[in-house]
């Protein structure tokens, strides 16, 4: 009897057989048990999470129907985190329908687009553009079915779980870092610090805990520039912070924000003078690490985030959620440790597109 493809040998088959290999992978992936921190009571991040063995739902019970919708799909963040959706939606025998808003300031977009895809589902899952923006749509969907919340923090009304992890500690995380190379009392430095989109689901809390742990550092904010995740605007706003601030030693921001440092700093000769750290992590992160030219970002494992939301979703369908808010530990990846990185946690495949539907 010929043996289906193994996942650890996926990467090195022809184009042929990746149907033979995600089937594979995802069956594997189903039995898999996941090591996750989980908040009890839910949703509240300042208490301590505890570390529990999620299994999930091996093969739901019904195709379920589930939509689910993120703020955009222009870096690989998401993309990461749809590939997660996808293969647990296939490994689970359910449907998934996904739409994106195009991003953080299309928050009636969103709306829309949440209303019209719950409509037929079962359950909805939610990456939200805005902290409380969608809570008066998310309660009125919330009468009818599930839902869930992926990634991006969101008010809790209306929620029946989470899958996340703290923006706080992703924020404090990266903050730590810095503060352990330039602690308290040694030559202060100078940091341009790009938080991302104001009122979205995650910046404030990011911008939280990064600010307080550069209190135990010598890193002085010079310079704050606020705008949408897309590199484009994240390339105007670093140039017009050169401009102003010639003399930056470390750029700080989103994924996007350190692509684009990593070109701008190039194309100006600066590359050797202007540290750049991310506050997560992407295939452009993962990259740049490698080659010496982003110091450090913390993973959150979008991917296991988006598989989580998923099992989720089926749990909250039928009645077996046992764990209402869940996520990944997050780990800071430096050239220390990027080799080991388990890539299948945090980053989707090459091979990957974005897809938007499962049937």
């Amino acid at each position: 009897m010929m043996r289906a493809p193994t996942p650890s040998r996926c990467l090195n088959l022809i184009a042929t057989t990746f149907v033979a290999c995600a089937l594979a992978h995802s069956a594997a992936a189903a039995e898999t048990t996941w090591k996750l921190n989980a908040w009890e009571p839910p949703f509240d991040y300042s208490r301590k999470p505890v570390t529990i063995d999620y299994q999930p739902v091996a093969r739901a019970a019904k195709p379920w129907r589930i939509c689910a919708s993120y703020p955009h799909l222009k870096d690989s963040y998401w993309v990461s985190v749809n590939y997660g959706m996808v293969e647990q939606a296939r490994a689970a025998g359910v449907k998934l329908t996904v739409v994106e808003a195009g991003g953080y300031p299309n928050l009636d977009r969103q709306i829309e687009q949440i209303r019209t895809c719950s409509a037929t589902a079962d359950a909805l899952i939610v990456g939200t553009v805005s902290y409380e923006g969608l809570t008066p749509t998310i309660r009125d969907i919330a009468r009818r079915i599930p839902v869930i919340a992926a990634v991006n923090d969101i008010d809790d009304a209306g929620i029946a779980a989470k899958s996340g992890v703290s923006w706080e500690e992703m924020g404090h995380s990266i903050g730590t870092y810095l503060a352990r190379l330039h602690p308290a009392g040694t030559m202060p430095v100078s940091v341009a610090w790009f938080p991302g989109p104001k009122g979205a689901g995650w910046v404030k809390f990011v911008e939280a805990g990064f600010q307080r742990a550069l209190k135990q550092s010598s890193a002085e904010i010079a310079a704050v520039k606020w705008g949408d995740t897309g590199v484009e605007i994240q390339l105007l706003l670093i140039e017009e912070m050169l401009e102003a601030q010639p003399d930056i030693d470390y750029i700080v921001g989103s994924a996007p924000t350190a692509d684009a440092a990593v070109s701008i700093l190039r194309a100006q000769g600066r590359a050797n003078h202007v540290q750049v750290l991310a506050d997560y992590f992407t295939h452009g992160t993962f990259r740049e690490i490698n080659r010496g030219k982003v110091v450090a970002a913390p993973t959150d494992s979008p991917p296991l985030q988006g598989r989580i939301a998923i099992d989720q979703a089926i749990r909250a369908i039928e009645g077996t959620l046992r764990y209402r808010h869940v996520g990944p530990p997050v780990e800071v990846i430096d050239r220390n440790n990027v080799q080991s990185l388990d890539l299948e946690r945090s980053l989707a495949p090459a091979w990957f597109k974005p897809t938007f539907e499962v049937q």
